[in-house]
């Protein structure tokens, strides 16, 4: 193998050992779905078996304020309010609220980016036949800078008409980190709400809700914070959360925000009340430590991969932070253009060479989305490098 470029990290002693994943895949894409470590599986199981031991006792005696318990210590992690933070299944499920709180009319106007995650997307399109809202889309160049992002931003904008600004702090599908603070400070110049879509934030980047200053701003915590899955964080400015309304009326509705957000009845609390652990195995293995061996080893399989596919180093995508677990790299054109098309090529790309990556059409091209993590090591990369372009051959 070639020193040139990023080499990988030295890898984390034990770090594999904490995870249950099958040792026979590479599973190169812990962006989607994240990996559970066995510690915290285990305490959210104790909570599952406390739970069916005696149901009443468990949803009638102090949930909610072993949810309260659980959601302060996140929101420390987060670096959030706790009082002006929810718990809630996940960033769609967040973005859903919002929309549906800001009481949205005929003209106004949702803006976002064409690097928003898909399912944003489709929340908006439904708000807007709903409530007779449109979507406008601003174009967002991949190689653009900060300064560039938010001029984009400041332009694209209306005050009056622009009811909600939505922008991602990193983006899923191209793997970019937006000046989310930049972009707030502009939408507040202008009196425009901004929601941040921070699904990879946590964890990933140190305290990624303290310096923002959005009104809103939502966060996944099973991706790279170790919680089980079903955790995330809907953070909201002091001046929304009055106007904050569940999606469904339950009991605890005339406490307000955030308590009636969070209680869902008979919903399984459990990855709420075990993700504290997750943030305590993160420490325990050092945060720092963490994200600088996997933002290397991002770098490193992108730069081997890359290429074994043709890509010159200089038209790698640099993420734009020391801190990023994932890079991409352009597939062959007229491949993986369309959603089924990578979804096909994905599941290929696991059956046949025992890898999990992430496939995205982008703007007319198809996208490979490679991840670092703990449990990863560099010969999974190496063999995804020799294995590919054969795979690839066959599609073009």
């Amino acid at each position: 193998m070639s020193t040139a470029g990023p080499q990988p990290p030295v890898p984390i002693p034990g770090a594999r050992l904490l995870f249950s994943l099958d040792p026979g895949v590479a599973h190169l894409n812990h962006g989607s779905y994240g990996a559970v470590p066995i510690g915290v599986q285990r305490a959210q199981q104790r909570l599952r078996d406390e739970t069916e031991a005696n149901p009443m006792r468990f949803f009638n005696r102090g949930l909610v304020d072993r949810i309260t318990h659980a959601r302060r210590h996140l929101a420390g992690f987060l670096g959030a309010d706790p009082d002006g933070t929810a718990l809630v299944g996940n960033v769609t499920l967040g973005a859903a609220v919002v929309l549906q709180s800001l009481r949205l009319e005929p003209g106004d106007e949702v803006v976002d980016t064409d690097h928003g995650y898909g399912s944003f997307g489709l929340s908006i399109q439904r708000e807007a036949r709903r409530t007779g809202a449109v979507r406008r889309t601003l174009t967002v160049p991949l190689t653009a800078t900060d300064e560039e992002i938010v001029e984009i931003v400041r332009a694209g904008i209306r005050p009056g008409r622009t009811k909600l600004l939505i922008v991602d702090q990193l983006t899923s599908a191209t793997a970019r980190l937006f000046p989310a603070a930049a972009i707030a400070a502009v939408a507040r110049e202008r009196d425009v709400p901004v929601l941040v879509d921070g699904a990879h934030a946590p964890g990933m980047l140190s305290t990624p809700v303290q310096s923002i200053g959005a009104d809103f701003w939502i966060g996944n915590l099973h991706k790279w914070g170790y919680a089980p899955r079903g955790t995330a964080a809907l953070v909201v400015a002091p001046r929304w959360r009055n106007r904050i309304e569940p999606l469904a009326v339950s009991w605890e509705q005339e406490t307000g925000f955030p308590t009636r957000v969070e209680w869902q009845a008979t919903l399984d609390y459990t990855p709420w009340l075990a993700a504290p652990v997750g943030v305590f195995t993160l420490r325990t293995l050092g945060l720092e430590r963490v994200r600088a061996h996997n933002a290397e080893l991002a770098a490193y399989g992108q730069r081997v991969v890359g290429a074994a596919l043709g890509v010159a180093p200089a038209d790698l995508v640099d993420p734009g932070g020391p801190t990023v677990s994932m890079r991409i790299l352009p597939l062959p054109p007229g491949v993986a253009t369309t959603f089924p098309d990578a979804v096909a090529l994905r599941q290929r790309i696991s059956d046949e060479l025992g890898a999990e990556v992430n496939v995205n059409p982008w703007r007319d091209r198809g996208w490979l989305r490679l991840s670092g993590q703990i449990y990863n090591r560099a010969e999974e990369y190496d063999r995804l490098a020799e294995r590919l372009p054969g795979l690839l051959g066959t599609l073009t």
